[in-house]
This record gives C-alpha cells, sequence and structure tokens, in this order.
C-alpha cells in the first residue's frame, strides 16, 4: 500500500472534481463489481476490500488490501466487526480542504479513501418469507454497511460514494473520461442515492421490528421509490408522479407493459386501479369502466367480448374517455367494437393476433399488458393523504360470502336473485359513497355514486338505467337487485327501486329503522338480505 503522505493533497479540476486514488469496494450484492472494480484497477486505483468480496476479486485477477491490513485490526466477532475501525472512519471523513484533518491523517498514517463502493445485507428480501427465524433476520442487518455509507455520503465534499450496481457503469464512464476524477455534482447526487439508500433499509428495519408489538406502530417509516413519471397530475398545471412503497409484493404497474398510446397521466393511475381492483373479484370473464374513479358500468359474460358490451350499455354516454379493464384476453372481434368508442387506458392480460392492429390506428389510447400473476399482500394498508398527515387503515377486505349473510323478509330470494343480488353487492363495494348499484343477469343496470342522500344514490341509479335504456329500461329494470353499501336509514330508498322494477334488496343492515325498511319490502313481496358489513369508499 502506498504511504499516505505521497497522496494526501486533494486533487481538483475548477468544477470540484476528486481524484480517485483508493477506492473501497465491499459489497453483499456482488452483481457487476468485478468490471466495475477491473475498470477501477485499470485507472491505476488502490482497491480496499473485505471478506467475499475481497475473494471474489482475487478470483477475478485484481490485486487487493484486505481492510485489516489498512486497519490494523483483524475482524473479529465472527465478522460482525471489521469495518468499525477509527482508523477507516477517518479516511472517509477527514475533510479534504481542512488543513488540521489532513495533518492528523499524515500523521497516523493514514491514506484518505476517495470512493466507497458498499451495498447491504439484504434484509428486505430475508424477511420477505413470512416465517424468517428471528435470529436470521437480526444477522441480516447490516451494521458496518450503513456506517460507511453514511460517513462517505456526508463527505460527499471528498469522496464518492456508489451503492447500485446500476450506477457502476455511468460511474467508471466518467472517470475513464476524465482520467480517475469525479465530478462535484456526481457526488452530490451519488450521497443522495445513498442517503436514500440508508434511510430505506431502516424502515424496514423498523416495520419489520414494529410488527412484533402492534399493527399501527407509534412511529412510522416507510420508504417509497419512483416507478414512472407521469404526463400531469389531477390537471394539467400539476406534476406528478408514481411511487411505490419499498418492498411491496406487487403494485398497480408491477409486470404492467405499455403497449401504445400517450405516457399515463396522475387520473389515468388512479381510475387503472380501480377498475384492475374491480375485475379482479370476479372468476367469469370480467368487464369494468371506469370514469372519475367510479364504475360507470361492470358485467360477466361467457367471454370478454359479451362483457365489455353489457358493461357499456349501462351507461354508454359516461364510458366516454373511460378507463376498461378485462380479466380475459382481447381478440380481434372485441378490439373492433373498442375501437368504436373513444378509450383513455385499455388493460388486459393479452391481445389475441390482429386485435393490437386494429387498437392501434387510434393514436391516443393508452394499451397496457398486464401479467401480473401475484397475490397481493393481504396485509397491505389502505393510505389516504390529509393535511400534514395520513389516514392509515386496513384494506376494505374480500366480498362477504354468502354463507354469513341473512334473508331478513318473509319472501326468500331464489338463486337468479341470490346471483344478481352477489353481483351488485361485490360492484357496490368499489362505488364512491353513498353507492347504489342496480343490476341484473351480471350486468349493472344503473350506478348512483357519491351523493349526499343514499335516496338520490337510488333515485341516479334509476335515471342512469332509464337515460340508457330508453323504452327497455322498464322490461330491464323488472325483477332487479338493489345493492346499498351502507344501510337505508330509511325504507323511502327500497321503496324508489321497488316502484322501478327491483324484487331483490342487499344491504348492510344496522340502522334504526330497519324494521320499517324490512316492512316495506313484505308489503312489496321483495326479499332482502342483510350482508352486516357495510364498504363506505370515501
Amino acid at each position: 500500500m502506498s504511504e499516505a503522505t505521497a497522496d494526501t493533497p486533494k486533487e481538483t479540476v475548477s468544477d470540484g472534481a476528486v481524484r480517485v486514488r483508493r477506492a473501497l469496494v465491499s459489497v453483499s450484492d456482488k452483481t457487476g463489481v468485478g468490471d466495475f472494480a477491473k475498470g477501477l484497477a485499470g485507472l491505476g486505483v488502490e482497491i480496499l476490500s473485505t471478506g467475499g468480496t475481497a475473494a471474489a476479486l482475487r478470483e477475478a485477477g485484481l490485486e487487493v488490501t484486505d481492510v485489516a491490513e489498512f486497519t490494523g485490526q483483524e475482524e473479529i466477532l465472527g465478522g460482525r466487526v471489521k469495518t468499525l475501525h477509527p482508523r477507516l472512519h477517518a479516511a472517509l471523513l477527514a475533510r479534504r480542504d481542512d488543513p488540521e484533518h489532513m495533518a492528523t491523517l499524515e500523521r497516523e498514517g493514514i491514506a484518505p479513501i476517495d470512493l466507497v463502493c458498499v451495498n447491504l445485507y439484504p434484509f428486505e428480501e430475508t424477511v420477505a418469507g413470512h416465517d424468517v427465524e428471528a435470529e436470521v433476520a437480526v444477522e441480516n442487518i447490516d451494521i458496518g454497511g450503513p456506517t460507511m455509507i453514511r460517513a462517505a455520503a456526508k463527505n460527499h465534499d471528498g469522496v464518492a460514494v456508489v451503492v447500485k450496481p446500476e450506477a457502476y457503469d455511468a460511474v467508471l464512464a466518467e472517470l475513464e473520461e476524465t482520467g480517475g476524477e469525479v465530478s462535484a455534482s456526481t457526488r452530490h447526487w451519488l450521497a443522495n442515492e445513498a442517503f436514500a439508500q440508508t434511510a430505506r433499509y431502516d424502515a424496514a428495519i423498523s416495520g419489520w421490528f414494529s410488527a412484533e408489538y402492534e399493527d399501527f406502530p407509534e412511529h412510522l417509516a416507510v420508504a417509497y421509490e419512483k416507478v414512472l413519471d407521469l404526463a400531469y397530475g389531477e390537471n394539467p398545471h400539476q406534476r406528478a408522479a408514481l411511487y411505490s412503497e419499498a418492498g411491496v409484493r406487487s403494485h398497480v404497474l408491477s409486470r404492467v407493459a405499455k403497449l401504445h398510446g400517450r405516457a399515463l397521466s396522475f387520473n389515468n393511475v388512479l381510475d387503472l386501479d380501480s377498475a384492475r381492483r374491480l375485475v379482479e373479484d370476479f372468476e367469469q370473464a370480467a368487464c369494468a369502466i371506469v370514469k372519475h374513479n367510479n364504475p360507470c358500468g361492470v358485467a360477466i359474460g361467457a367471454d370478454a367480448a359479451e362483457a365489455y358490451a353489457k358493461a357499456l350499455a349501462c351507461d354508454p354516454m359516461s364510458a366516454f374517455g373511460g378507463v376498461i379493464a378485462f380479466n380475459r384476453p382481447v381478440s380481434k372481434e372485441l378490439a373492433e367494437a373498442l375501437h368504436e368508442n373513444f378509450v383513455e387506458v385499455l388493460i388486459a392480460p393479452d391481445y389475441e393476433h390482429g386485435a393490437l392492429e386494429v387498437l392501434q390506428q387510434k393514436e391516443a389510447i393508452r394499451i397496457l399488458c398486464e401479467e401480473e400473476r401475484r397475490q397481493r399482500d393481504p396485509h397491505e394498508r389502505d393510505v389516504k393523504r390529509v393535511l400534514g398527515g395520513l389516514l392509515i387503515q386496513d384494506r376494505d377486505g374480500d366480498p362477504e360470502p354468502r354463507e354469513i349473510m341473512e334473508v331478513v323478509t318473509k319472501t326468500e330470494a331464489s338463486e337468479g336473485q341470490w346471483d344478481d343480488m352477489c353481483f351488485a353487492w361485490t360492484v357496490v363495494r368499489h362505488v364512491r359513497s353513498n353507492a347504489i348499484v342496480i343490476a341484473k343477469d351480471g350486468a349493472t343496470l344503473g350506478i348512483g355514486a357519491g351523493q349526499m342522500s343514499r335516496v338520490d344514490s337510488v333515485r341516479l341509479a334509476v335515471e342512469k338505467c332509464r337515460d340508457a335504456r330508453g323504452e327497455d329500461a322498464t322490461a330491464l329494470l323488472a325483477g332487479s337487485a338493489v345493492a346499498s353499501d351502507a344501510f337505508f336509514p330509511f325504507a323511502d330508498g327500497p321503496e324508489l327501486a321497488i316502484r322501478a322494477g327491483s324484487t331483490a334488496v342487499i344491504q348492510p343492515g344496522g340502522s334504526k329503522r330497519d324494521a320499517d325498511v324490512i316492512e316495506a319490502c313484505d308489503a312489496a313481496d321483495v326479499t332482502m338480505v342483510f350482508t352486516k358489513h357495510r364498504h363506505f369508499r370515501h
């Protein structure tokens, strides 16, 4: 190893670049590290390393100095302590523009370290399996790595810190272009990445520990990483981006390929999330058309084409410019039907031969192919932003099974009525409160969303059906089922639906006036089911 006195001065150019003479390389994820280290060595950089990384670099034919030789201290406690040493951290933390700091390094015979390449023990991956033993998890908590990263990032005025294999090529390219120097702007960006990395790491550890004590911990540390810059926010003058929670199993655009169309906007992603969640609730071929974060048509069918035709018929005017989701592939026949309308975003698990050629005739349509087959994390929470904070709750969960529901009227439900009620109940959970869904034969006939009065939501659902179906509405509404996301506070809501033709009602129950509502249904020989759970969506 070269003498410290020979290279302690900091060499810079006009933009504050630092010449890299010595690099510390110690990584858990060894992807690409051999090529990166070879590039450094080719520039005359001395490489320090530890344990498995040092062995891997030597196998690659590189000359490596052990950190133990640099510090004068062998690693101890089975490797728990190997880089936690004053000499090493002085080499990282000494300010190159402080004469006293540099004099101390010279007096102690410590050579400065100009670049740190470190990534951390795989804690997130280790605890991803819910049955991981606590001892195994704890041993995958890195101590020396974060300490070195934070030290180098703090002193980024004189040290470059690289924490991601994805950055190796760019850093090496700059070093080769400049003859071994790293610019101030690059060091600053790398420091930013480094602190974000350690913050994410600590958030994962904190989350794992807190899960042992309480579902809603006193302090919540969560890390997010950017997935996509969006075209704009809720309005064109607002900037926006999509972030996913670090370490989650899947997110709204995981394993989703964009095959055609313009960039996604904030509203596109919101509606896309709602549409995908809705069709995932059905085992049969299903179609959901979402507009302004509310479904305006939902249906199941023998295939995706039939489901689309039934869903579109519910409210074709509102469907204009909507987001459409399918849980089955899109055929050429279906693509031709979709091509007749204006569709903002289309998502399906696949597109059959000829379908894309039809759809891509329109430049604006955003065509997505969804290949996500992993189950969503059942423990994932629902989060809503409020001024200065977050509201966090459990996910609403799946629709209630028929077995826990109760017929509360004298009139029992037929199998066909049960099918219609369960279908309407599945859909109403995805409609903004106050929510009413009128359905029949696996399709929505009318949807009333977001009204301050529940009876107004019923009125809106009936009017939507009549507006869309004209003279056919009366026959269609006859024998339909009506679902309410929360209890009917008065009998007027069901009575309005019954007058329109509904013969089955499904609702949570729980009102002080349940007896009045039951009496109104009994008077009309209408069946009513209580589900015992409400499903507000604000």
